[in-house]
């Protein structure tokens, strides 16, 4: 049976129309990436009606939370494929032991995350501002999420080991009875429901680290009684530095991307903060209600990837500019939906924060002239994939790195000097433009390597 749908499987990848077996890929990872997106707007819309303060504090804490996050999935990226690895060459012995070694780098990124915690965070705060009722509440956020980040590394490790083994529905439901876990008790712990203290940020915080306890949780239970294919022995929850060096040699470039946009925020952190705090508040306004059209799209690139790897095998040529041309056209539809919501209703996204009067002028011409990158973001996305399928990852990196780091922050820091803080959101399209002509150049290059590749004699 296996093996049937193993055949059925290829078949469907090398022979099914590109643009409905994209979409037939697709899907479910963007209904999770879009849950994700809840996810991560639900508690900066709840502390919002707290105060301003509330909201601004969530946006100087995400760049910490984003790199504890990122060297989760770093780490979880090259678990996943020493485990896929191992599995496919039947070598279920190596593969649990890669599987033990996941739980336990899980356990040494919680002691670096909690140490950060306990003696940076403060550090990490009074850099971005000097505004007491911020500093504080996000150091009351920060800290809880940091020195709870056990639960975050265990879910990301178990939703790993579940997708190395093709569960991924197990993984989408533990993601998701987490995010839905979250979500439900996030006004309990801010607002004081049902005679709990309210606690604001902090609050928010507990009702994350709970509700990835409860995905952990989840997690497990679906690997022990569902996923016997890949056995978790306490023998094996140790640190070989073979498989630990190979693990951080495939996950490290994932993990130095999310590095990067973790820079990149807390840098536009500080230059909008030298105007308001509410600017701050804004971008992370900003931040929060892009990923619902940037999620999917990145969840269209989960499907894209396998689609070119695969027919990049079997050496047909065309089914892989066919996929590019199909996953460009898609991530330009949600882009344009994206263009459309922000540039009629820019008052109503930025409504579900609870905005100030001095929000709304600051944040309404902001989605407005971000959201004109939106278009030529949706194409450098699709483009990053095709060459990270076509074994050019190294080109997404260096456009990564172009587009954040050497146009977005010098050209926001320029802009600033002009002395109007509406001015500043014009780096968008600028390092967009930047990033497009990389992303161009880039994948006609990642492409002529592909064809000189399969013109060769096989």
């Amino acid at each position: 049976m296996a093996q049937t749908e193993r055949r059925l499987d290829s078949g469907r990848m090398g022979e099914m129309p590109e643009g409905r077996l994209l979409l037939s890929i697709a899907v479910p990872m963007m209904l999770s990436m879009l849950v994700q997106a809840l996810y991560n707007i639900v508690d900066s819309i709840y502390v919002s009606r707290v105060s301003e303060d509330c909201l601004s504090a969530l946006s100087l804490a995400f760049p910490a939370q984003n790199i504890m996050i990122g060297l989760g999935t770093g780490t979880g990226v090259g678990v996943s494929t020493l485990v896929s690895r191992a599995l496919g060459s039947r070598d279920t012995k190596q593969a649990s032991r890669v599987a033990g070694t996941a739980v336990a780098l899980s356990m040494c990124c919680w002691v670096l995350m909690a140490l950060f915690g306990i003696f940076g965070a403060d550090i990490f705060i009074r850099s971005q501002t000097q505004v007491e009722s911020i500093r504080a509440y996000t150091d009351s956020y920060l800290r809880i999420v940091t020195i709870g980040s056990t639960f975050v590394y265990l879910e990301i490790c178990v939703e790993r080991l579940l997708q190395s083994t093709g569960q991924t529905k197990l993984s989408m439901w533990t993601q998701m009875i987490g995010a839905v876990t979250n979500i439900i008790l996030d006004p309990f712990f801010i607002y004081g429901w049902c005679g709990l203290p309210a606690m604001g940020t902090a609050g928010a915080a507990i009702a994350t680290v709970i509700g990835q306890a409860v995905g952990t949780a989840v997690g497990f239970w679906f690997h022990f009684h569902k996923n016997k294919e890949l056995p978790l022995r306490w023998s094996d929850i140790r640190l070989p530095w073979p498989i630990v060096r190979d693990i951080y040699r495939i996950g490290f470039p994932s993990i130095l991307m999310v590095a990067i946009g973790s820079v990149t925020n807390y840098l536009m952190n500080i230059i909008l903060g030298a105007f308001t705090s509410t600017a701050v508040a804004v971008y992370g306004a900003y931040f929060k209600i892009q990923s619902f059209f940037f999620m999917p799209v990145f969840g269209l690139n989960n499907g894209i990837i396998p689609v070119i790897g695969y027919n990049y095998g079997a050496r047909k040529k065309e089914r892989i500019y066919r996929t590019i041309r199909y996953g460009v056209i898609y991530a330009s539809c949600f882009m344009l939906l994206g263009v459309f919501c922000f540039q009629v209703f820019p008052q109503v996204l930025l409504g579900i924060f609870s905005p100030s009067e001095t929000m709304l002028a600051i944040g309404v011409p902001a989605l407005r002239r971000i959201s004109l990158s939106f278009i030529l973001a949706g194409f450098c996305i699709v483009a990053g994939s095709a060459c990270q399928a076509l074994d050019r990852s190294m080109y997404s990196f260096f456009v990564s790195v172009l587009r954040q780091i050497l146009a977005l922050i010098p050209a926001a820091w320029l802009l600033s000097l002009t002395g109007n803080v509406d001015n500043v959101w014009w780096c968008f399209p600028i390092a967009e433009l930047v990033s497009l002509a990389a992303s161009i150049f880039f994948l006609r290059r990642a492409l002529r390597g592909m064809e000189k590749k399969l013109s060769a004699t096989p």
